[in-house]
């Protein structure tokens, strides 16, 4: 099982989500977007598996900091460059297992994914 979680280390909910996979010894590879890097092929790839207002975090910083207008007028084509420049607006985690794509942390759902 391959098994890749991207995101920031600094956030609260990839600390929790580590600290989960750890506790039940999951080996796995982290993705970290200031260190590895972002691609429009990569945010594309999320976009298309879990919806771009999925993958769109509206409860960081970075979004409220956009004018109304940037907010009104997001879509999937303008998402992903938006997302590309600013990652901290990608919802966290995304995990990747075996190819697939999960979004976010919650307990039940990854004792489901990894029972």
């Amino acid at each position: 099982m391959t098994i890749t979680m991207y995101g920031i280390p600094n956030c609260d909910t990839i600390k929790k989500a580590r600290k989960w996979l750890e506790a039940q010894g999951v080996d796995y590879q982290f993705h970290d977007y200031r260190k590895d890097g972002v691609n429009t092929d990569l945010v594309s790839e999320f976009c298309q598996a879990l919806g771009w207002e999925n993958v769109l975090n509206k409860r960081g910083t970075t979004y409220r900091q956009l004018t109304q207008e940037q907010k009104d007028g997001l879509n999937q084509d303008n998402a992903v460059p938006l997302l590309v420049e600013q990652p901290a607006m990608i919802k966290r985690p995304v995990l990747r297992v075996d190819g697939q794509l999960h979004i976010g942390f919650k307990a039940e759902q990854y004792a489901s994914l990894f029972s």
